[in-house]
């Protein structure tokens, strides 16, 4: 017969028989007598990072056309951020300032991996690597005893600085592709393989298998803290999706009487001096409508595979202890590169410092504390995902770690307090999608954007101009001039590097 020892007797029998035979906890050796709560769980964190998706892709941001119900779900179960920015309107960088809560220039990791175009100006130079010696977010929660899983794009240095060297203990996928050669497997570029995705079945979708990967690692970590970042491929070029949806939302579009609309905007002049050579920028166009059907098809399928982890989160009963965010790492492409869709009102897309660029879909959902279905317009940037999350931990910020970032804690409490001053973005390059040099900051309600060629200054009022169509620098001089002031000073406090001029540029 098993001998039960004293903590195993009064667990059986219960503590309110112990009192009642004239006992105490203490004297029982289950503490002081005072009522105690068990120690809180650490929250898990499953963080989707999706590829190029505009703020205006989704239901729950004003999008008509595509079709979202598990990503507007997610909205309703937590709260909407409505001034959200990636910290660069291209992809590299924002993903170093989430990992890090450093801005790009601080890094000097301002462009994609590996991507310079000159023009009157030469590309500033930067490093193609997220170095080693940054505390990334991933070996923050390790050291707090988090399992950290990486599955997805990562688009931050070749081998040397995969995920598995920068905090991760597990590595799906991740390697120094910005996008991958297909969507359907084999997952190849020659004979390269995406890491770990080397197996798989005829006609199997990227969307859906990365998201199978995910599925095993939560129920591999379910029973301790972990981190699940799932930074999918989707919706990046090359445009590819499953068969059957594409042809349900072409379908949809002639039901609606689409193909029949104008798509482009005739009457910009900004393509006409946007970046490149005469040939390439006759590509620039702006796309006005939502309806190009592999694009709708491609986000139908991420959105599918969020509401299989969320469902994932249920099944295993964790959901409660689990905070999900939802981010893009730039704007959606509108401007070249197939233009698949529209950010209206919003103006430009990936590759500009136009709010098109930059304001992104960003969702928390944060059970027990944040209000189902709220919303935020406070602006926030990918910075602020660091400081945040480890807050949300209860782990301490990482001393020396500069930090640029912000946590969001009393904004998802509901408590508010003071925020900072101004956010920046410094973006020292010619985008592929037409963009310029230049930098840019909001403060409050007001932005200027800098261009770099001739410093030549734009100024807006975003609460009352979202669509950035009425320059004010002639009307507010003195407000230009201070938000131009400040832009200069955090230029110098972070070393951005700045582009030289091109010897061999000819008007």
């Amino acid at each position: 017969m098993k001998v039960l020892d004293r903590r195993e007797f009064l667990r059986g029998v219960g503590t309110a028989a112990v009192l009642a035979l004239g006992g105490s906890l203490k004297a029982a050796g289950l503490g002081d007598g005072r009522s105690r709560k068990e120690p809180q769980k650490r929250p898990n964190f499953v963080f989707f990072l999706i590829d190029d998706l505009g703020r205006q892709d989704l239901g729950c941001y004003g999008g008509m056309f595509y079709e979202t119900p598990n990503i507007d779900r997610l909205a309703a179960q937590g709260m909407r951020f409505t001034d959200a920015y990636a910290a660069c309107p291209v992809c590299s960088p924002t993903r170093a300032s989430i990992m890090t809560g450093k801005y790009p220039a601080r890094l000097r990791l301002t462009n994609y991996i590996p991507g310079a175009r000159p023009g009157k100006l030469l590309s500033a130079e930067y490093f193609h690597y997220m170095k080693l010696e940054e505390v990334t977010l991933a070996e923050a929660l390790k050291e707090g005893g988090y399992r950290t899983c990486f599955v997805g794009k990562w688009h931050l240095g070749d081998k040397p600085y995969y995920p598995e060297k920068q905090g991760f203990d597990v590595n799906v996928a991740g390697d120094s592709s910005g996008a991958p050669p297909t969507y359907f497997y084999p997952y190849q570029r020659g004979n390269r393989s995406l890491p770990g995705l080397e197996k798989g079945e005829p006609g199997e979708y990227l969307t859906d298998r990365l998201t199978d990967e995910s599925l095993k690692l939560i129920a591999q970590s379910k029973d301790q803290p972990f981190l699940l970042y799932l930074s999918y491929y989707a919706v990046h070029i090359p445009l590819e999706a499953k068969k059957e949806l594409i042809e349900r939302y072409k379908a949809k579009a002639q039901r609606l009487g689409l193909p029949d609309k104008p798509h482009f905007a005739t009457d910009e002049d900004w393509p006409k001096t946007a970046a490149g050579d005469e040939k390439w920028r006759k590509t620039l166009k702006t796309r006005i409508l939502q309806d190009h059907a592999v694009y709708a098809a491609m986000i139908e399928s991420v959105d599918a595979s969020v509401g299989r982890v969320m469902k994932k989160l249920e099944d295993l009963g964790i959901a409660d202890n689990t905070i999900v965010f939802f981010m893009s790492d730039n704007g959606g492409l509108a401007t070249a590169e197939g233009q698949p869709t529209c950010n209206l009102p919003l103006r430009g897309g990936k590759g500009w410092l136009y709010e098109g660029g930059i304001r992104e879909p960003m969702i928390v959902k944060w059970p027990g504390t944040v209000k189902a279905g709220s919303t935020c317009d406070e602006p926030v940037i990918s910075t602020d995902f660091y400081p945040t999350m480890l807050e949300m931990a209860g782990l301490p910020a990482k001393p020396p770690q500069h930090m640029d970032g912000a946590s969001m804690v009393p904004l998802l409490r509901g408590t508010g307090g003071p925020r900072r001053q101004a956010i920046y973005w410094h973006y020292p390059h010619y985008s592929n999608q037409g963009g310029k040099p230049g930098g840019a900051v909001r403060a409050g309600d007001f932005k200027l954007i800098e261009s770099y060629e001739d410093n030549r200054v734009e100024l807006y009022n975003l609460r009352a101009d979202l669509g950035e169509q009425h320059d004010l620098v002639a009307e507010r001089p003195e407000k230009a001039a201070e938000l131009r002031r400040m832009l200069h000073e955090w230029r110098k406090e972070v070393g951005a590097v700045m582009p030289e001029p091109n010897p061999e540029w000819k008007e």
